[in-house]
């Protein structure tokens, strides 16, 4: 499903593979989390070009953005057909720089978090859209979504999702909007290749949004070795558990 991811790479890394002529500087971040600035590379006038924009796509044709539901990713199968992404798969298609993303295990309660990244490091590309919506008094919001396709065989076991990663080569291909029409683009929606991720679990304080760290990268813990003490400390420590209502999703939350 892909709700959290981190960029690590630095900027000059970055702007080595997508090859944008924009010189960005930003920090790395560990726990990238919905309505939060995220970076994209699109073209722009024949160039590509680096631009940030907010998690959550809002279609140009929606009235009030308060009333649409937050859409994080658009799943390939439907990402043709769908009205909210059909316009942006035709013209709006970008990339979105990555260095791996946080997936929860669904056939355990509580669910438990697994890091995905590239085997050998570096940053990938997912397939992205954005979208530009202007409000009645002029106000514009640039936002992006993630699409999804199946897991491959390596992360079935955690999700039967996993976010498109467009190939290096292919990276004009899938941004050129006015030559490669939709259809012939959405070719590209297909799982990863086996040896490309790995994955492993880490601890519950990635659930956190404001948990931003390298320790979050670490592997979980074992029971034998979870009364020791930890050496990458959370922005503040988790709150307990509520027994009295249902615990509160962070990997969710509201655009407004």
């Amino acid at each position: 499903m892909c709700g959290r991811y981190l960029i690590t790479s630095t900027p000059e890394a970055m702007r080595q593979l997508f090859a944008y002529l924009e010189q960005p500087n930003f920090p790395p971040r560990y726990n990238v989390a919905p309505t939060q600035p995220i970076p994209i590379v699109r073209l722009f006038e024949g160039r590509r070009q680096f631009a940030l924009v907010r998690w959550g796509l809002i279609p140009a044709w929606v009235k009030d953005p308060k009333t649409f539901s937050l859409v994080l990713q658009a799943r390939s199968d439907t990402v043709l057909d769908k009205p909210s992404f059909k316009n942006a798969m035709k013209y709006r298609r970008c990339l979105i720089p990555a260095d791996g993303f946080y997936e929860w295990n669904e056939d355990t309660t509580p669910r438990r978090p697994h890091v995905v990244r590239p085997k050998h490091g570096g940053p990938v590309a997912f397939a992205g859209l954005w979208e530009s919506w202007m409000g009645p008094n002029g106000e514009e919001l640039e936002t992006a979504v993630v699409i999804t396709t199946d897991a491959n065989k390596t992360l079935h076991p955690i999700h039967y999702r996993m976010p498109a990663v467009i190939p290096p080569e292919a990276f004009d291909f899938w941004l050129d909007c006015r030559n490669v029409d939709a259809d012939t683009a959405a070719a590209l929606l297909v799982p990863a290749p086996e040896d490309l991720f790995e994955a492993y679990e880490i601890s519950p304080s990635v659930n956190r949004v404001a948990n931003d760290y390298p320790g979050l990268l670490e592997p979980a813990r074992s029971p034998a070795s979870a009364a020791g003490t930890e050496t990458n400390a959370p922005v503040k420590p988790d709150a307990p558990a509520k027994r009295t209502r249902k615990p509160k999703d962070d990997r969710q939350s509201s655009l407004f």
